[in-house]
């Protein structure tokens, strides 16, 4: 385990900015008693309907059917819109490259609704606006209708600021937070039954990679968490993106818990991963959904240096994120038990190795049953493609 207290470890960790770490924080729990559930995989070509429909009905039946999940109930799905709506690789449609794609959007939301669910919000908090989602959707050149459509009682909101709200709810770490004890967040995470990560696979900058768990960084409104949040009070509407998580120069707004420890490393490779780790615990997800069937390779979006487009045609799913992200990175050729110092996390600590080591889940393949396509029928290595983009730099 990442924690410890031997000398080979320590003497190994010591060349770390983040060696210290491990002083502070409470011993991780054993791997073997983290929660394993079923995870679903599928091979899919296309966002044909034809396809992508009953693909992911199939999934959700190995999963033990929606409605036992969604009927009656009203339903939270955190989608992927990162960064600005013009961004671009090359001449490619975000849904194509770094944006969750409308059409997986519009299937599950419609599945949903056949199983009952009583409403469906889709929440994201765009980059730096307080616009409508409607409008970031139509600058991306989606039609809002076809996923408003989809399913009855199907809303828009923006929690990157109070949005329809009458105030933020605050939501508390249980077992006391890694980096946070608790945060202050749009209504809409506190007001569902049902709390959906549907998310785009990726690699990550900061974090190594970005799949159902790292997807929820984007629940902190940045009227709060922003580089233009107000001290005392939140901002009426959100400026600048979320730097002060990242890079920790500052407190939140004086209405949300500040930080646990102040001096911990100022090392966006340390906070990320547990500023997620300490969300999912907060806001837990229910049911986790990575979509890999177009994306890129090299990052989270086209400002990464390096990125190209990938076709991996694959999607994910299941109830526990962290068992779900293990699978999803060994389709993507990277070990699931990997940790700092080994890819995808060259330069940051494991997401998943914190999610386990908090008791949400294990990232032992050996304890998860994968039904559908097997891990290595599902296989594109983007692996090998960080080798090869890091050997052309060398």
């Amino acid at each position: 385990m990442y924690c410890q207290y031997s000398r080979r470890n320590w003497l190994r960790m010591a060349g770390s900015t983040v060696a210290g770490a491990c002083l502070w924080e409470k011993p991780p729990v054993q791997a073997a008693t983290a929660p394993a559930s079923r995870v679903a995989v599928a091979k899919c070509k296309t966002y044909d309907s034809g396809e992508l429909l009953p693909t992911l009905d199939k999934m959700f039946d190995q999963l033990g059917g929606l409605g036992r999940l969604v009927k009656g109930k009203t339903v939270a799905i955190k989608i992927n819109l990162t960064g600005a709506a013009s961004y671009r690789l090359g001449y490619l449609p975000a849904e194509d490259t770094h944006y969750t794609h409308p059409h997986v959007i519009a299937a599950t939301v419609h599945l949903m609704g056949k199983a009952g669910a009583r409403r469906i919000r889709l929440l994201e908090s765009p980059w730096s606006t307080a616009d409508p989602i409607e409008q970031v959707i139509l600058e991306s050149s989606w039609e809002p209708r076809d996923i408003l459509s989809a399913a009855p009682n199907v809303e828009f909101e923006n929690t990157n600021f109070l949005g329809r709200g009458k105030q933020y709810a605050r939501m508390m770490v249980p077992q006391g937070g890694l980096m946070y004890p608790g945060f202050e967040l749009n209504h809409s995470y506190r007001d569902c039954d049902v709390f959906v990560s549907l998310a785009k696979m990726k690699e990550h900058a900061t974090a190594g990679i970005t799949l159902s768990m790292k997807n929820c960084f984007g629940l902190t409104p940045c009227t709060i968490y922003g580089t233009g949040a107000g001290v005392d009070e939140p901002t009426i509407l959100p400026t600048g993106g979320r730097d002060m998580v990242h890079a920790g120069h500052r407190q939140p707004s004086k209405i949300a818990p500040p930080e646990k420890d102040p001096k911990s490393p100022r090392d966006g490779g340390y906070r990320v991963p547990r500023t997620v780790v300490d969300l999912i615990s907060a806001r837990p997800i229910d049911l986790a959904v990575v979509e890999g069937i177009r994306t890129m390779a090299g990052g989270e979006g086209p400002w990464i240096p390096g990125c190209k487009a990938v076709a991996p045609g694959v999607i994910v799913a299941g109830t526990n994120p962290v068992n779900v992200d293990a699978v999803s990175m060994a389709t993507m050729g990277f070990d699931p038990m990997a940790d700092r110092g080994t890819p995808p996390f060259e330069s940051c600590d494991s997401t998943l190795r914190l999610a386990e080591g908090v008791g949400i889940g294990t990232r032992d393949l050996k304890r998860i049953e994968v039904v559908g396509t097997p891990i290595q029928g599902a296989l594109f290595s983007f692996a090998e493609l960080r080798r090869q983009r890091r050997h052309a730099r060398f």
